[in-house]
C-alpha cells in the first residue's frame, strides 16, 4: 500500500484525498493545509488521517511514500524539490513549476533521486481526449489543419498566476498530446481588469510542426462555462464538447472538395456550394469514468513498477516552456516568441 501525503485541502486537494483514499492500492496518511478551516473540514471527513499546518512536518514523515502538491503554483517548486530531497514521490499539480528554471531543476533531482515525478494534467486522463488522439493516429481526419480551443467560465479569480497559467496549461497539454509534438513559436494578447498585472483573459495562437495552428481562448472573465475544441483536418472535423457529459464528441464529415480539373472560375452560388462536402454527424461512444481517478490510479501503478508516467516531468516542463514564451509575447503586445 502506497502512503500518501497530500499538500493542500482547499478548492482541488478534498478531490485528490478522496481517490487516494483507496486501500489496498493506497491510503492518505497526512493533510497539510495551512488554513485552520480546512484542517478541521479534513478533520470531520478524514478522521484516522493526521493533519498539519507544516508542509514540511508532512514531507519528513516516515509513513510517507508519496507526496501530492495542491497547493498554489508559486509554492510547486519548493514543496516538490523538499519531497524528492527527502526520497518521496511527487505528483504536483499543473504547471509543474513557475518558470522553466525551477522545472529543470525538479526533472533533474527526480532522476538523480529515482523517483516518479509527475505532473497533473488530468485532462490526457479523460476519455473523449484519448478518443480523440486515437482517431489523429488513425489518420481519421486527414492531415490536421487547425484546433480552436475554448476554456471558459466566470471564476475562480487567481491571483498567483493569470488565466494562461492556470487555464491554458491544459490546452496546451492536450494539443501537444494529440500532436505528438511541441509547439515550435506562439503569440499571444491578454487583458487585465480585475487585479493589475494579473491577465484575465489571454488568447494565444501555437504554430506546430507541419503548419498546424491551434488557437486558445481562455478567461474567468466570462458569462458562459465552456470547455470545447474543434480540429479541423483535410478529411473530416469534430468538436470535443468536455460540458457534454452524454454525448461529448462529434465528428462532422465534411471538408472541401479538391477539382482541380474543372473549371477555374466559380461563376454560380450553386458551383460554389458543389466543391464543398457535405456529409454525415457522427457520434463515437466515448467511455464514461472520472479522469482525476485515472491520473491517481496511473500514479500509484508507475510508483509500483517504475513505469514512467504519462505526464512525466519533461511533459510538464514543455508545457511550462510555451507558457513562458506566451508570458514574453503579451508583454511584447503578441509578436511571435520561440518556444
Amino acid at each position: 500500500m502506497i502512503r500518501v501525503a497530500v499538500l493542500g485541502a482547499g478548492h482541488w486537494g478534498p478531490n485528490l484525498i478522496r481517490n487516494f483514499q483507496q486501500p489496498p492500492a493506497s491510503v492518505v496518511t497526512w493533510i497539510a493545509d495551512a488554513d485552520p478551516a480546512r484542517r478541521e473540514a479534513a478533520a470531520l471527513r478524514f478522521p484516522d488521517v493526521r493533519l498539519t499546518a507544516d508542509a514540511h512536518e508532512a514531507l519528513g514523515a516516515p509513513d510517507v511514500d508519496a507526496v501530492v502538491v495542491a497547493t498554489p503554483t508559486v509554492t510547486h517548486y519548493s514543496f516538490s524539490r523538499a519531497a524528492l530531497l527527502a526520497g518521496k514521490h511527487v505528483l504536483v499539480e499543473k504547471p509543474l513549476t513557475a518558470s522553466v528554471a525551477q522545472g529543470e531543476e525538479v526533472c533533474r533531482l527526480a532522476e538523480e533521486q529515482g523517483r516518479v515525478l509527475m505532473v497533473g494534467h488530468v485532462f490526457l486522463f479523460n476519455p473523449g481526449v484519448r478518443r480523440v488522439r486515437e482517431m489523429l493516429q488513425a489518420g481519421e481526419l486527414g492531415r490536421v489543419y487547425y484546433a480552436s480551443m475554448v476554456r471558459t467560465n466566470l471564476g475562480p479569480i487567481r491571483t498567483d498566476v493569470d488565466a494562461a497559467w492556470d487555464l491554458a496549461a491544459q490546452d496546451i497539454s492536450i494539443a501537444s498530446y494529440w500532436l505528438d509534438s511541441t509547439p515550435l513559436s506562439v503569440s499571444a494578447s491578454g487583458g487585465s481588469w480585475i487585479n493589475s498585472g494579473i491577465n484575465d483573459a489571454v488568447f494565444a495562437t501555437l504554430r506546430y510542426p507541419d503548419n498546424v495552428l491551434v488557437h486558445v481562448h481562455v478567461s474567468w472573465l466570462h458569462p458562459r462555462k465552456a470547455r470545447d475544441i474543434t480540429v479541423v483536418g483535410a478529411a473530416r472535423m469534430l468538436i470535443l464538447d468536455d460540458m457534454n457529459m452524454a454525448e461529448p464528441l462529434r465528428v462532422y464529415d465534411k471538408g472541401v472538395r479538391e477539382d482541380r480539373a474543372g473549371s477555374a472560375w466559380v461563376n454560380s452560388f450553386g458551383t460554389f456550394r458543389s466543391s464543398l462536402r457535405e456529409g454525415d454527424i457522427l457520434i463515437p461512444r466515448v467511455a464514461l469514468g472520472e479522469p482525476l481517478q485515472r491520473e491517481c490510479a496511473h500514479f500509484i501503478r508507475c510508483i509500483e513498477s517504475g513505469q514512467e508516467p504519462l505526464t512525466n516531468g519533461k511533459v510538464g516542463l514543455s508545457v511550462v516552456r510555451v507558457l513562458e514564451a506566451m508570458d514574453r509575447s503579451a508583454r511584447g503586445d503578441g509578436r511571435v516568441e520561440p518556444v
